[in-house]
């Protein structure tokens, strides 16, 4: 384009520098002369300027008009084609948000599920805790029974004893004390006897 500015440009100055000059030759050959030949050679001037812009024109501007249509065009099937995109891109858009509340709900359901889930395991886990607690707890109070009962007994045992002893001791005088160590020497020496006999 600026091609075409720069020899347009260039015609109009030499146009324009034709005239002065064509008009001082014909005021230096003298006034008497007719204006007719000036005015055929500004034609013909006029002819070849027009002749040579017309060819630089024809030349120059179909090739600039041609790659200005070319880029013209190129831009539409770009443009064409990024309006395609964002068409398809706005539908992809548009269906996952339809789809969006569905998969909330999904998500929400699995979450639901995965928690009752979860809830239901360690409902489980604790009751299986809690049994082998009061299992062990059960054992531990027998065990404990167990040895109370048998810490009662020998101290029932004992008291018992001491007791007995208490009456014996009250009972007891030299004659009875003399009689049981009397028979308890008569039962052995007569079990003593009934041995030898047997042998």
């Amino acid at each position: 384009m600026r091609r075409i500015f720069l020899i347009a440009a260039l015609g109009l100055a030499l146009a324009f520098c034709a005239l002065p000059q064509e008009a001082s030759s014909t005021e230096s050959k003298g006034a008497t002369q007719t204006s007719e030949p000036s005015m055929g050679w500004e034609w013909a001037n006029f002819v070849i300027l027009a002749a040579v812009l017309g060819y630089l024109i024809n030349k120059s501007v179909p090739p600039l008009f041609r790659r200005q249509s070319e880029e013209i065009q190129a831009a539409l099937a770009e443009a064409q084609k990024i309006k395609h995109e964002a068409a398809a891109y706005a539908a992809g858009v548009e269906m996952r948000l339809a789809n969006l509340q569905r998969e909330i709900e999904e998500l929400r359901a699995t979450a639901r599920a995965e928690m009752s889930a979860e809830g239901e395991r360690i409902r489980r886990e604790t009751e299986h805790h809690l049994q082998r607690i009061q299992e062990q707890s059960t054992q531990e109070v027998a065990l404990m029974t167990r040895g109370a009962k048998d810490e009662l007994r020998k101290y029932a045992a004992g008291l018992a004893l001491d007791l007995a002893q208490e009456r014996v001791r009250s009972r007891m005088n030299a004659e009875i004390e003399e009689n049981l160590v009397r028979s308890f020497l008569s039962d052995l020496s007569s079990r003593a006897d009934s041995r030898t006999a047997a042998n």
